[in-house]
């Protein structure tokens, strides 16, 4: 088995993608509202992140088992659940210091309970059991779905494609059960784990697959033209304003949204060509430096959208100006950070690849 090798082209796709999570977050921004495909569908890029995060740990757990048995996959893994979880944790400790600076100086909304009971807000943070902005959880819910990679990759070896029935029926309890998980200080677990790990364990089948058989899934006619039509339906329903909740509901991971989600992947992955020159230009690269170390460029993303609110809530100045001053100073500060984990030397095996 040959270790996994990486695709420029698909890196710098998962590099728009934290531009476009970005985007969305900037709220208000006209880019987070027609310029990214979120905006055109029922879907966004969380679940590409969260499906290719799966394909490429799913790919990286079963060659590192190849090279050195089941448990030294494991042992190969750890490491990376110490870091997202070191990761979650300095991005809610300084995410909350910003959020509580503006609070005081600015008179932007607080986090009430952090700010009422500090000591319990740092123990829920720690536990993940405290999301006071939701768009944080993304973290959190890597950490629950790394833990179940192992399980997942167990069933694999040993069940084959039958293992698919566990994210299966992960999927559809899902979306029987109230989608707001409860957790600490008023908040709820902004990404249902159910149905998020299921997905992130299906990006794992198929990552796989590449390592197995050559290949994930192939270019099928009939795939194309329905995975179109589900993108031209969430057009659709989109501009509409069609959007039932039990159908896309973004916590449960309604059927609609899994679909527009998994379609938009499959065009993407089977259409886009893996050495086109686009690919050696230099916005095309920025993108793929950001595409592979994309955990610091989405923590950094963060912090830049909320700025961004800020500048808008209070400058005097028009938002088709400091829009565009604030967004692109944002791309080229994730593309720094990226840039200089991407010359950091690592300690532990190189980053989940992205193969088709």
């Amino acid at each position: 088995m040959k270790p996994p090798a990486r695709d420029a082209a698909l890196d710098a796709m998962r590099g728009w993608m934290q531009l476009s999570i970005m985007f969305s977050h900037a709220f208000g921004s006209i880019a987070g509202g027609w310029l990214i495909h979120a905006a055109w569908g029922t879907s966004d890029s969380s679940e590409q992140f969260v499906f290719l995060s799966g394909f490429g740990l799913g790919s990286l757990f079963l060659w590192k088992a190849s090279q050195f048995g089941f448990g030294g996959a494991v042992r190969d893994l750890l490491p990376r659940i110490a870091k997202m979880w070191r990761t979650h944790m300095i991005v809610f400790l300084a995410f909350g210091m910003m959020v509580a600076t503006a609070c005081t100086l600015l008179g932007e909304a607080g986090w009430d309970f952090a700010t009422a009971h500090p000591w319990y807000a740092l123990l829920g943070g720690a536990l993940t059991l405290y999301q006071p902005p939701p768009f944080m959880g993304i973290l959190a819910l890597f950490i629950y779905a790394m833990l179940a990679l192992p399980v997942f990759s167990w069933a694999s070896d040993r069940f084959g494609a039958w293992a698919l029935l566990l994210p299966a029926a992960m999927w559809t309890t899902g979306q029987f059960v109230p989608p707001d998980v409860p957790a600490l200080g008023g908040t709820t677990i902004a990404f249902h784990p159910l149905p998020w790990i299921a997905l992130f364990m299906l990006g794992a089948f198929f990552g796989r697959r590449v390592l197995v058989t050559g290949r994930a899934i192939g270019r099928h006619n009939f795939l194309l033209v329905g995975a179109a039509a589900m993108v031209a339906l969430g057009i659709a329903m989109r501009v509409t304003g069609w959007m039932p909740d039990a159908l896309v509901g973004k916590e449960q991971l309604g059927p609609l949204r899994l679909l527009n989600a998994l379609s938009w992947t499959y065009l993407v992955v089977t259409l886009l060509p893996r050495r086109a020159p686009w690919v050696r230009t230099w916005p095309a690269q920025a993108l793929a430096a950001i595409g592979r170390n994309s955990l610091p460029a989405f923590s950094l993303g963060l912090f830049c959208s909320y700025l961004t609110v800020l500048v808008f809530n209070h400058s005097t100045l028009p938002q088709l100006l400091t829009e565009p001053v604030m967004l692109g100073a944002s791309a080229i500060a994730m593309w720094a950070i990226a840039r200089h984990g991407q010359a950091a030397p690592s300690r532990t095996a190189p980053p989940a690849p992205i193969l088709r």
